[in-house]
């Protein structure tokens, strides 16, 4: 009788769970669209905003910062406590709502002194008005993306465990960088940059609108959800059997092998990330080239990762190697930091460097996220999801500040003189590669360290997924 009833569970139709997957995934491609369209238009925002390199690095922080708050650890035990159907919800309008935002803070009704320009105005005059405002709503924007994340990660790993798990992340993370590689393809082309009409906020339009779709099939997904809560006689507030508690953080923190994986994590995606934030700028000033070829060279790194993190995925499902593949793809991401760094770039060698550090970004997500359910306890995988994002977020929150600051002091003046107008000003972006190159390196310690500590705690690292 339990046989025939665990037959019956949508989750085992696997037609349902790549249809829940699918929905849930392109709520994350609305969300990765938001998070990289202003990567292509850094030039247009210091030149038309007077936004500086230090501001615009401030700005792109701001994400997360109100997650490093503390706002990252609440959406992890909303999870917990209430489930993944008001969580997604929550996250999702959450999204929407620091995008409207954002959006207002660079209108020209804002800029000529609409609602509250006066009050921004009035303080901190090395930062723009325009830049507070939009730097709040991307804070905001931040807490529903990273909600949404964790959100997204154990409703996979609900439909999944003992299944595709490790595939179907790696489907759900190549949808989602879809989004970005949308951003940096067409971002500049939405904003009709170089044209007499150029408009930054077409860009914000066409990403408020993808968030709203986002929404809707987040919302299309609870009730797939509830059907499967409802067979599987799980309460509506989806919680374990055993209760959740404010003690186990402590747990979580004190378990070696999760804080290696969650400092790997914050090492690697700090190479990334902020990277992508300068990537654009940096070929426009390397290279020479416009701001739309620079997002095009910049895009390919997303897009290499939609074809090859599902295959990876499908490698650690039936083989295994989780923890050597994250060395190998923190070493790539040196690698490719090295070569902008100090090789003589021109295109060809560009485009070959964006493709190394796209395996990297195949390579580590896609083992890495699948590996947290073999480290710590179902009742409390909500909260440690989150808190694997939020030690990421810190890194994500100051390295996008910092590298704006190291940007402008080895470069004096040139912020200046492209808000003036200079065409011939261009950035020396030797000393921010060096450092996203030295991330690279930690982060393949850490993953040196997190094997040995597979070895002695026999977590299962490097054993395939599919039982």
């Amino acid at each position: 009788m339990m046989k025939e009833n665990v037959q019956k569970l949508l989750s085992e139709s696997k037609t349902a769970r790549w249809i829940a997957l699918i929905l849930v995934s392109l709520t994350m491609l609305a969300a990765y669209f938001f998070v990289d369209m202003m990567a292509p238009l850094m030039t247009l925002l210091q030149r038309d905003y007077a936004w500086q390199a230090d501001v615009y690095g401030f700005f792109s922080g701001s994400e997360y910062m109100l997650n490093v708050l503390g706002f990252l650890i609440i959406s992890g035990i909303i999870l917990d406590k209430l489930g993944i159907r008001f969580t997604g919800l929550m996250a999702s309008g959450t999204m929407l709502l620091g995008g409207l935002i954002k959006f207002y803070g660079l209108t020209p009704y804002f800029l000529e002194g609409g609602f509250a320009f006066e009050f921004f105005n009035s303080f901190w005059p090395a930062m723009p008005a325009s830049a507070k405002v939009a730097s709040i709503g991307y804070a905001v924007f931040g807490i529903g993306v990273e909600m949404c994340g964790i959100t997204v990660s154990k409703a996979i790993v609900k439909w999944f465990r003992g299944r595709e798990l490790a595939l179907a992340m790696g489907m759900e993370m190549a949808t989602a960088r879809m989004g970005a590689s949308v951003a940096f393809f067409f971002s500049a082309t939405i904003a009709r940059v170089g044209t007499p009409d150029e408009n930054l906020l077409n860009s914000i339009y066409f990403g408020l609108a993808l968030l709203t779709i986002g929404f809707l099939t987040f919302l299309v997904y609870t009730f797939m959800d509830a059907k499967l809560d409802k067979q599987a006689k799980i309460s509506q507030s989806d919680e374990p059997a055993e209760q959740f508690r404010l003690s186990d953080l402590g747990k979580i923190l004190t378990n070696k092998g999760f804080l290696y994986i969650s400092l790997l994590c914050v090492l690697f995606y700090s190479g990334v990330f902020p990277f992508l934030k300068y990537a654009v700028n940096m070929m426009e000033n390397k290279l020479g080239v416009s701001p739309a070829m620079g997002g095009y060279i910049s895009g390919l790194l997303p897009v290499g990762t939609i074809i090859l993190t599902p295959l990876i995925g499908y490698f650690l499902d039936t083989k295994g190697k989780g923890a050597t593949l994250m060395i190998y793809g923190a070493g790539l991401l040196a690698l490719a930091h090295l070569t902008f760094a100090i090789a003589p770039l021109n295109v060809a060698l560009a485009v070959v460097a964006i493709v190394v550090l796209g395996i990297a970004f195949s390579l580590v997500p896609a083992s890495m996220w699948p590996s947290v359910p073999k480290i710590v306890e179902d009742r409390y995988l909500g909260s440690a999801y989150a808190l694997v994002f939020w030690i990421q977020n810190i890194g994500l929150m100051f390295f996008p500040w910092l590298i704006g600051v190291v940007l402008r002091l080895v470069n004096p003046g040139v912020s200046e003189r492209i808000m003036a107008g200079d065409q011939t000003a261009v950035y020396d972006y030797t000393i921010p590669m060096l450092i996203f190159a030295g991330l690279g390196v930690a982060a393949m310690l850490l993953g040196y360290l997190l094997k040995l500590e597979d070895r002695r705690k026999g977590y299962g690292l490097e054993k395939p997924n599919k039982q």
